[in-house]
């Protein structure tokens, strides 16, 4: 996020003006090596100019901090990465201003690591003072999504839980009346789920049980 510092004067209706007169930048630059889309600084560029010569606003770049270092690659080619901290002053014709702050990084295998960081930093500190839109807005009563399915991962834990889950007093009576119409003895069907009382049967081995004991015939 950017800091910024700020001098009374018409800096920020003109700042308002270029803010209502552009349009969303979205990603329309595609990046070579990783592949995804991101918003180029020519864009931003195209997308303020017209609007920053309207309003009379300039920016100008003065960088505060520069770190440079030697890495390599994945090859064993050696590339220069250049990290700068850029404080952009963004004028108007009274010469009021408003400074904002902003970081960028940079990696070349020649001379371009600081232009790389200064086009990033600066991109950013329009993004943030000019709250540049990525995408038009649309208006939420003109779409509605289709309803979402629980994933299947989310359905297994739902399983999971309810046959995990204590059984009630109700499924007690109806498991000990079920044992005894068939004639057999409550604690083999302990033993068979492990168990030392029917309080301590979960859901699941509750549904099996029940299951098992609906293919034994009822006692003469």
């Amino acid at each position: 996020m950017a800091d910024t510092e700020v001098k009374a004067g018409k800096i920020y209706a003109a700042i308002s003006n270029v803010m209502a007169a552009i349009n969303a930048v979205g990603k329309n630059q595609k990046n070579k090596n990783q592949g995804f889309m991101y918003r180029g600084v020519d864009d931003v560029m195209n997308a303020l100019y017209p609007a920053l010569s309207e309003y009379h606003v300039f920016i100008v770049p003065q960088i505060i901090e520069q770190k440079r270092e030697e890495r390599r690659t994945n090859s064993g080619n050696v590339l220069l990465y250049s990290i700068c901290q850029i404080r952009f002053r963004f004028y108007t014709d009274d010469g009021s201003y408003v400074d904002a702050v902003t970081i960028g990084e940079g990696m070349d295998s020649g001379d371009k690591a600081t232009n790389k960081a200064m086009a990033v930093a600066f991109k950013y500190a329009c993004f943030q003072v000019f709250c540049i839109p990525t995408v038009e807005m649309n208006d939420p009563d003109g779409d509605t999504p289709d309803p979402i399915e629980p994933s299947q991962e989310a359905q297994q834990k739902e399983i999971d839980t309810a046959n995990n889950s204590p059984i009630d007093k109700t499924k007690i009576s109806v498991i000990r009346n079920t044992i005894a119409s068939k004639g057999l003895k409550e604690s083999s069907i302990l033993e068979h789920y492990g168990v030392k009382s029917f309080e301590a049967m979960s859901f699941g081995m509750w549904n099996n049980a029940m299951q098992l004991l609906g293919k034994y015939p009822d006692k003469a």
